[in-house]
């Protein structure tokens, strides 16, 4: 029978210790009120990563890292880069983790799942499985 030695036990019980706190510090994933998205009155976002439906990392050009999203605690957004600006009203299902965006046109409603929402990180998935990861400004 083998013995086990205090440093064996202790080595165990720190290995333990580290990846609970990994898990538990791990952001991603996790989905917080809707008043992380928006912050006190409004709050900015900018691209991060990029994936697409295969999860494939996608590069980002010059104007679309300079691309932002504004969301308002009145339900409005705003995006804007360089060269356009798009407003218009959002809603935000927190219980099922989605966000929909409707342009002022009011042409077409875009929905997301909201893969993480956090002080500092949001995730949108597009229905096809595209990813976009957004940190805040």
């Amino acid at each position: 029978m083998k013995r086990v030695t205090p440093l064996h036990y202790l080595a165990s019980l720190l290995l333990f210790i580290g990846l609970f706190t990994f898990a538990c510090g791990s952001k991603e994933g996790k989905v917080e009120g809707v008043n992380m998205l928006y912050g006190t009155d409004s709050k900015a976002w900018k691209t991060h990563k990029e994936k697409d439906a295969a999860g494939n990392k996608v590069d980002q050009t010059d104007a679309q890292e300079d691309q932002e999203i504004r969301f308002y605690a009145n339900g409005q957004y705003n995006m804007s880069s360089p060269t356009q600006s798009i407003s218009g009203k959002y809603s935000f299902d927190q219980a099922n983790k989605k966000i929909t965006m409707t342009p002022e046109n009011g042409n077409m409603a875009n929905t997301f799942d909201v893969a993480t929402l956090t002080d500092d990180r949001l995730t949108l998935r597009s229905a096809d499985g595209a990813e976009l990861q957004l940190e805040s400004e």
